[in-house]
């Protein structure tokens, strides 16, 4: 029987994860080595942001199906949700899951089901996770089982997403396949597929390096559109009419806790052979500083030009920091010793140098207005007023999110990335 369920790390997907199984009858404890979220969570309250989380943790808190802690609990099933980050030199850092691991060896029991959730380089569960599980002195795959089913949501979708999207579970062996089948089809509506558990590992890389190269070949093709005097937007735009094109959106570069990490983890495990792979993740790399690059060209002749950027989480309606490029755009306006304000409505609390708390302090006397995320409230923006507050007005959209005639028409030099069409 699995009726009670240890949830290791509790962010963006350990809690809508944990909420999600207490809202479907299980008892759900949840740990997390964060003191001050743990002590939040306890309130009721959030440390992050999603849509409907509010009203659900309360649900299930309330319920008593949910509790919280900064240590694990004995359980039929433990779950590990904790982060995989690359360190500098682009290599994995996997102290987490081998952490998280090892924290729950003195609670596992005969029977028990280890689920590793995390999005890890392939063989983690056979070379980092059972010679930790080994230490619990119960038989892999007849007393204790093992599998790898990698979450596969969006920031700002995930309850909808952990229902209706296929799933990929990869057990060590048939058994812990099923049992983990088994568990994860009290909620999940889409097909549950069965491997093992290097090729899950494998699959759920391979779909954030899929469209990590797809958004490189976008951004290639903004640049060259850029310097050949088209809008780069409307060429793709027209081009994925085609039934079987579908290239991404371009931008000032990739953010989030998978796309711009997980393709560092195939470089890592083969380098001869991730050529593209690499080059993709060096382009989307290098599309911060060429955005600061355009800044620079935008303000080109003023003398201690004030620039307003927009949008500090990595994607649109989220306050989701992990990996933004914004953030790398402002280590280069550092460098270049470029005056800047950052603001971004959904993150409250100043975590970041320069940042501001409303659209007023971020555009006051600015002489350029940065789009860098695609935030749903900066459409609605009324470019006369912002133009009132600013010095000069001059918009720079990097996202392809405002209504250019709108902001022509308001009197803005209105200039898109890796669209040159209309300059």
């Amino acid at each position: 029987m699995m009726e009670k369920i240890c949830v290791i790390g509790l962010g963006y997907i350990g809690l809508p994860t944990s909420i999600m199984f207490a809202k479907h009858g299980f008892q759900v404890h949840g740990m997390d080595v964060n003191e001050k979220a743990v002590a939040t969570l306890a309130k009721k309250q959030l440390h992050i942001e999603e849509p409907g989380l509010q009203e659900a943790l309360e649900e299930v808190m309330d319920s008593g199906n949910l509790s919280v802690s900064t240590e694990p609990q004995e359980a039929d099933v433990f779950i590990v949700a904790v982060p995989s980050p690359i360190r500098e030199d682009k290599t994995a850092n996997l102290d987490y899951v081998r952490t998280a691991t090892e924290s729950i060896v003195p609670y596992i029991k005969k029977g028990n089901l280890v689920i590793l959730e995390s999005t890890v380089p392939p063989r983690t569960v056979e070379d980092v996770m059972l010679p930790v599980l080994e230490k619990t002195g119960l038989k892999l795959g007849e007393e204790l089982y093992v599998s790898h089913s990698p979450e596969r949501v969006i920031p700002g979708k995930i309850f909808q997403e952990l229902v209706s999207n296929d799933r990929i579970v990869g057990g060590i062996d048939p058994t812990s396949s099923e049992l983990t089948k088994k568990l994860y089809k009290s909620f999940v509506e889409g097909e549950i597929h069965l491997t093992d558990a290097t090729t899950a590992e494998m699959v759920k890389v391979i779909e954030n390096t899929y469209r990590d190269v797809n958004i490189a070949f976008a951004n290639e093709i903004a640049k060259i559109s850029d310097r050949i005097g088209i809008n780069g937007w409307e060429a793709i735009k027209l081009a994925n009419y085609h039934p079987r094109v579908n290239i991404h959106q371009p931008g000032p570069g990739v953010g989030g806790h998978c796309i711009a990490v997980d393709p560092w983890f195939l470089a890592e495990l083969q380098p001869d052979i991730a050529k593209i792979i690499t080059l993709a993740r060096h382009t989307n790399d290098d599309m911060p500083a060429y955005t600061v690059d355009k800044i620079k060209q935008l303000t080109e002749g003023i003398t201690n030009p004030k620039v307003a950027l927009l949008g500090l989480s990595f994607k649109g309606n989220v306050d989701d920091m992990r990996e933004s490029p914004s953030l790398t755009i402002m280590e280069h306006l550092n460098k270049e010793g470029i005056s800047y304000k950052v603001f971004d409505p959904h993150i409250k609390d100043v975590r970041v140098p320069h940042q501001v708390l409303s659209l007023q302090e971020v555009i006051e006397e600015a002489d350029i207005a940065v789009i860098l995320t695609d935030h749903k409230i900066f459409k609605e923006y009324h470019p006369e007023e912002v133009g009132q507050a600013m010095n000069r007005r001059v918009v720079f959209d990097t996202k392809n999110l405002l209504d250019e005639i709108d902001w022509r028409e308001a009197g803005f030099q209105f200039i898109r990335l890796g669209d040159a069409k209309n300059r």
